[in-house]
């Protein structure tokens, strides 16, 4: 007589919430956040409405946590792509000796993913959304900006120790001189958000503005 196996309910659970986020992208990218509903993540998944509000109690929180877990996804390829163990994520930033040569690479991925539109919308949603909800807007920078943050931060004190960057410089104000320029042109459109424009912050901010000797 065979012997039934017992559903494994983790595993059921984990199918569902790869739905849940796929729903949650997806829809927030073909109608907008604001027409996005928990209704309609559940049609979308093939869920329950009670499954998503047993996990979540917003669709703001949905939209984050599936938004950070397609940011996992994209550092674990990257990391295989580069050989490293599979499901293993990117937790440093290229150190090839030369600071800005990494920053430009960084800045450059950095503006392709936020060109790319299963990134753009979703992004754009949750900073807009941010807005309006401090508990998203903390929990947005607290899972989302800080881990970057902490990785920008990493690489200029290496970089400080190998005498590229001088001693006394915050590093945490001195990330900001790449990132935030970024993100101010991409939110708000001030102009092309290109290679070409990352690569020229970097030089900006290595070398600074004043005339050279």
């Amino acid at each position: 007589m065979a012997t039934k196996t017992a559903p494994d309910s983790s595993r059921r659970s984990d199918r569902s919430r790869r739905a849940i986020y796929d729903a949650a992208l997806a829809l927030v990218t073909e109608v907008g956040y604001t027409k996005t509903t928990i209704e309609a993540i559940a049609s979308r998944a093939g869920v329950g409405k009670q499954t998503i509000y047993r996990w979540w109690s917003s669709k703001a929180e949905v939209l984050l946590e599936a938004f950070v877990d397609l940011g996992h996804q994209a550092e674990t390829q990257a990391a295989e792509a580069a050989g490293e163990q599979p499901g293993a994520v990117i937790a440093a930033l290229p150190d090839t000796g030369d600071v800005a040569t990494d920053l430009k690479y960084v800045l450059r991925t950095t503006v392709d993913e936020l060109l790319d539109p299963k990134y753009d919308a979703p992004y754009r949603a949750l900073a807009a959304a941010g807005m309006d909800d401090r508990k998203l807007s903390e929990d947005f920078v607290k899972k989302l900006l800080m881990p970057a943050f902490d990785l920008y931060s990493d690489r200029l004190r290496a970089a400080q120790e190998a005498g590229q960057v001088r001693d006394g410089i915050d590093v945490r104000i001195a990330l900001e001189l790449f990132v935030s320029p970024v993100a101010q042109r991409w939110l708000q459109g001030t102009g092309p958000l290109t290679h070409e424009y990352t690569d020229t912050l970097v030089d900006y901010a290595l070398h600074g503005l004043a005339p050279r000797d």
